[in-house]
């Protein structure tokens, strides 16, 4: 009888246990968008520390998108579109909380904004991080409709006052925003500016907080994974 109890008693703590371990577990599911040319593991650093926190790796979405030896080639339409507006829908299907979280780097913070703009699903996305992103335009693409000819430069990319970019000013791409962003970014401040109309082209209209780095457009975001993981939780 003594027996018994104590082996009762061990499968108690061991079921206790194991359901503390699944609700700890329990976390938004989180996409990763990588920049123009850059592939999914550029987030490795996010993605081990993400890891190392608990996390699944079904839990953790890194599309691939875009051409990656034609950086002029890609925008924000079309077949660029499609990779991370099923990341999200996929991300959103599988989290167990019903939220998520979505961090982007350079072009690719801007077209998961559109993504989840297009979606409808701000609501749904705990937390937002624009990494090096261009929000206001680069002014390295001119301005719209005086734009450098290219696709990333278009009427889809990233001239200042694009229509791309005119379109989603100011919707809202998660409950809370957050952007990092670099005084020397070597892309987003190429022309020596980084701001368009006096604010820093990385700010995120309507967002939460930002952080300025002395990095490079690379290294803010393989170079900032705990900043980054702190901001989603």
């Amino acid at each position: 009888m003594k027996k018994l109890r104590i082996l009762t008693s061990l499968a108690a703590l061991l079921l206790l246990s194991f359901s503390s371990t699944l609700y700890a577990m329990c976390v938004d599911s989180v996409v990763l968008v990588h920049g123009n040319t850059s592939s999914p593991s550029s987030w490795d650093n996010t993605f081990n520390l993400l890891r190392s926190n608990g996390y699944s790796s079904s839990q953790i979405f890194r599309p691939a998108w875009g051409s990656r030896t034609c950086a002029a080639c890609n925008n924000h339409s079309g077949s660029e579109e499609t990779p991370v507006r099923q990341a999200i829908i996929d991300a959103l299907n599988s989290s167990c909380t019903g939220s998520i979280d979505v961090i982007g780097h350079s072009m690719g913070a801007t077209l998961a904004a559109q993504q989840i703009s297009k979606l409808g699903v701000a609501s749904s996305v705990d937390s937002f991080v624009g990494i090096a992103g261009a929000f206001r335009g680069l002014r390295s693409c001119g301005f719209y409709p005086f734009n450098v000819p290219t696709s990333t430069c278009g009427a889809a990319g990233l001239s200042v006052g694009s229509p791309f970019l005119d379109g989603i000013f100011g919707d809202p791409f998660g409950r809370r925003m957050y952007s990092i962003k670099s005084l020397i970014d070597q892309v987003v401040c190429s022309t020596g500016f980084c701001t368009v109309g006096g604010v820093h082209s990385s700010r995120i209209p309507g967002e939460n907080g930002s952080v300025t780095l002395a990095l490079g457009h690379f290294g803010l975001q393989t170079s900032t994974a705990q900043r980054q993981f702190d901001l989603i939780r």
